[in-house]
């Protein structure tokens, strides 16, 4: 059993550190994250009966131990290192707009809820409609509902950033 799941979880790795890094703004955080989840896995393994997809059944523990973590941490008073426009540091020569773009989308995602956050990352992560529902424990058609509020609300979210600078 022990082989087993230690395959599994190298399988799937890329998977786990996604919503890691979704939910953790910080390397140490993703890090006990990254553990937290692996130990939760660990746990549920046994009960596994293998009725979805492994990456189905992962994603959900993975998310579900991803937002009840975000949820003890958002009590915690906010900590965050000083960012360039702060420090009012000109531009750094070299950025490029497929950064620049990335960047303002990965900020604005950063301000969703949690659930909306699960959504859009399985969402571009190109999972189907059914298989987003199997995992949140959401129906197919408010799956599309949510994914076009997400869009709209991400749009405004990055129109607002860029109208800050």
């Amino acid at each position: 059993m022990e082989k087993e799941f230690t395959e599994l979880i190298n399988n799937h790795r890329a998977l786990i550190f996604k919503v890691c890094n979704l939910y953790c703004s910080y390397p140490e955080s993703r890090k006990d994250l990254f553990q937290e989840v692996v130990l939760q896995l660990w746990k549920s393994f046994p009960g596994f009966r293998k009725a979805s997809a492994n990456s189905t059944w992962i994603y959900r523990v993975a998310l579900n131990t991803a937002i009840s973590n975000f949820r003890k941490e958002s009590k915690k008073p906010e900590k965050r290192p000083l960012t360039l426009l702060e420090l009012d540091i000109p531009d750094i020569p070299g950025t490029s707009e497929k950064e620049e773009d990335r960047s303002a989308l990965n900020q604005a995602i950063a301000k969703l809820t949690e659930i909306e956050k699960a959504v859009i990352m399985l969402y571009l992560d190109e999972k189907t409609y059914d298989e987003i529902s199997e995992i949140i424990g959401i129906s197919n058609s408010n799956v599309g509902v949510r994914l076009n509020r997400i869009k709209n609300k991400l749009s405004e979210l990055i129109k607002t950033n860029y109208n800050e600078y």
